[in-house]
């Protein structure tokens, strides 16, 4: 399916979920993000550290039953990686990389929420897709080396090259949390299963991860 084909379906979905949605409301929190990174001869991603980033925006909730709904939203969320790499060659030269790879997206998640009674408070449970569009990032990068530093930057560029990213993002996200009242405290994990790079060599891959901390507030339900 074409990227227009997606946007298109997309867009179709949110107003359709929107447009019968009884609970609106916004949440916002810290995302711990990494990248797989894997061929045919095995996966680099090892050296990857976990990135602090965010994510914030609105979402919309729609009750089937007491216990399960389905719910939806738009979310600004980050993610990317960090390095952190000490290397020393068998001359004895140290040297120590530090990098930071950081990338906002605009996710739209359509997950199933099953809600469970616990006292006066509820847990919940959720599970299901996500697609996501890349907007901008940057790679930054600092590598000392005999004690000479040098640092640089740039910016991600998207498009069909072997250099640039693909903008479509897509995958899982699974989690549970607490509701009380009207403000609910959750924790996900997003499986990235797009290939965001271009290059295809041996079997080259290059997919999102995250793990994210929110908290959420109900601040609309309609009757």
């Amino acid at each position: 399916m074409k990227l227009k084909n997606y946007l298109s379906l997309t867009v179709l979905l949110i107003i359709t979920t929107a447009s019968h949605a009884q609970i609106f409301g916004a949440k916002a929190g810290l995302n711990l993000s990494t990248m797989l990174l894997k061929d045919n001869d095995g996966n680099y991603s090892d050296d990857f550290k976990k990135n602090p980033g965010f994510h914030v925006g609105v979402t919309g909730e729609l009750p089937l039953t007491e216990m399960f709904s389905v719910e939806t939203g738009v979310l600004l969320t980050t993610k990317g990686l960090k390095i952190n790499q000490v290397v020393k060659t068998p001359l004895g030269v140290t040297t120590e990389t530090k990098a930071t790879m950081n990338i906002f997206y605009l996710d739209i998640p359509f997950t199933g929420k099953a809600y469970f009674d616990v006292g006066s408070t509820k847990i919940y449970g959720v599970l299901g897709p996500y697609i996501g569009m890349g907007l901008s990032g940057k790679n930054k990068y600092e590598i000392t080396e005999e004690g000479n530093t040098r640092t640089g930057e740039n910016n991600i560029s998207w498009g069909s090259g072997e250099s640039d990213y693909k903008r479509l993002d897509f995958g899982l996200t699974a989690g549970s949390g607490v509701e009380i009242k009207s403000i609910q405290i959750g924790l996900s994990y997003s499986l990235g299963l797009a290939n965001i790079s271009n290059q295809s060599v041996n079997g080259s891959k290059f997919s999102n991860r995250i793990l994210g901390i929110s908290v959420g507030y109900k601040f609309v339900q309609s009757h």
